[in-house]
């Protein structure tokens, strides 16, 4: 039986329906509560979740099953949705940790308050939605993790995920941006449909019109023929706008009339056609600060701003380092890799400017010095020593410029000699970045 709708009242008209015809309409876990958290009737989804069978769960109080706590999700520092319903009377959504028969999950829990029946006490229905995409298992596929931020922005992409609404991730470089986008498309109604991801900051000034919208045959030299935009190849589907804040900006009064019309015209092309896309846009700038000098455009922040998620550094989540550190290892070799308690040690207390991606590297050297066996100390790098900055690292007053060129000079061997991510990372154009380098890289005796 196909499940009814997520939100609105659950489908209560008979004051006389059984309780068990209730929970047993839906094709998610599903349960009757009373207002003391007692489980009154349970249908085979959340029995078969849960529980060996019926007579184990009915009459018990849900956290103890769902928690595997004596006490209810409020007094756990949860949000609670049965307390949230009760003294509203109304529909209430939560996000939380379950305990399941196959291991921790992520559950988005919805509690409706249930018509009531002849004077009896009210009643609460409460349906179970597992998360698809997120998990607090290193062993499942997906975004990994178990700390308080990492659940707040999973709850963030649940609830707007079904809905059609713009989209903005706001988080620094290597917070996995593109797999969040990549969730919000994989629990839209678009899922089916194209997912087209762009680096805004990889394309040059003078090729992204065209790679967004297409051109046509002749617009301008070396167009030979009719080429298709990304627009229209993410037609019914999504649009991921990676670094926003590097389009330029005559590039942005063309994205905010696509928005507000959805409505476009090819490079060289004169008929107007239809967009059909979902944008989601990330960026690592600051675009409110960006919006003040003018280089980035204010109604069009605004209606990229519609639904910002923030995407938590790493150093405000170690607490899923562990967890992140055995996913990315199980990925990287295919099976569990040892690592000892020393080296979890130092993983779990590195504030990560690189963020996940930092992480990763860090981890796929150490795997390969440790030849697959155990990962120890001394296959990582030197995690001790905190790359920030503070008080005790200055021990003189210099020139701002040679503090920039010291810093550069640091930054240039951290980020591995990537140059577009140093950019991305510092906030600025590629061509400037090539500029303030070019000293140390002549002392270097590198070429660009």
């Amino acid at each position: 039986m196909a499940s009814p709708k997520k939100t609105g009242r659950p489908p209560v008209d008979n004051p006389k329906v059984d309780l068990g015809d209730l929970v047993g309409a839906f094709s998610d876990p599903a349960i009757v509560i009373g207002e003391d958290h007692r489980i009154l009737a349970a249908n085979t989804d959340y029995v078969a979740a849960y529980g060996a069978s019926a007579p184990e769960i009915v009459g018990r109080k849900c956290h103890e099953i769902s928690h595997h706590s004596s006490v209810p999700c409020e007094e756990n520092g949860e949000d609670c949705p049965l307390l949230s319903a009760r003294k509203g009377s109304h529909h209430a959504r939560a996000f939380h940790i379950h305990h399941s028969l196959g291991g921790r999950l992520f559950a988005d829990v919805e509690v409706f308050p249930v018509p009531p029946r002849n004077g009896q006490p009210p009643l609460f229905l409460e349906r179970i939605h597992p998360s698809a995409i997120g998990h607090p298992d290193p062993k499942t596929e997906g975004l990994v993790g178990d700390s308080l931020p990492f659940a707040r922005m999973l709850a963030a992409i649940h609830k707007v995920a079904p809905q059609s609404s713009t989209v903005l991730l706001l988080g620094e470089t290597g917070t996995g941006k593109e797999l969040v986008s990549q969730a919000i498309h994989r629990l839209s109604p678009r899922a089916e449909k194209p997912f087209v991801a762009v680096d805004c900051s990889g394309l040059p000034e003078t090729l992204i019109e065209s790679e967004l919208f297409g051109h046509e045959k002749g617009a301008f030299t070396g167009a030979h023929s009719r080429k298709t935009g990304l627009v229209e190849t993410a037609s019914g589907g999504t649009l991921f706008l990676d670094e926003i804040g590097e389009l330029p900006l005559s590039l942005q009064a063309k994205l905010l009339r696509l928005l507000e019309t959805n409505v476009y015209r090819r490079v060289g092309g004169v008929a107007p056609l239809r967009a059909n896309i979902r944008l989601i846009s990330a960026t690592h700038r600051d675009l409110p600060a960006m919006v003040k000098e003018q280089s980035f455009r204010q109604d069009l922040y605004y209606r990229l701003n519609i639904f910002p998620i923030h995407l938590p550094p790493l150093r405000e989540r170690l607490e899923d380092v562990p967890i992140l550190t055995a996913s990315i290892l199980t990925r990287l070799t295919g099976r569990e890799q040892p690592v000892s308690k020393g080296a979890m040690d130092l993983l779990s207390s590195y504030p990560y400017p690189g963020n996940i991606r930092e992480l990763r590297n860090i981890l796929e050297r150490a795997w390969i010095l440790s030849d697959g066996e155990e990962i120890t100390p001394d296959h990582l790098p030197d995690l001790a020593e905190s790359p920030s900055f503070s008080p005790s690292s200055f021990t003189e007053i210099l020139p701002l410029d040679v503090m920039e060129m010291r810093y550069l000079s640091w930054a240039f061997e951290r980020a591995g000699h990537d140059l577009p991510g140093l950019a991305r990372a510092l906030g600025i154009s590629l061509r400037t970045l090539y500029r303030k380098l070019a000293p140390i890289r002549q002392t270097d005796g590198e070429s660009f």
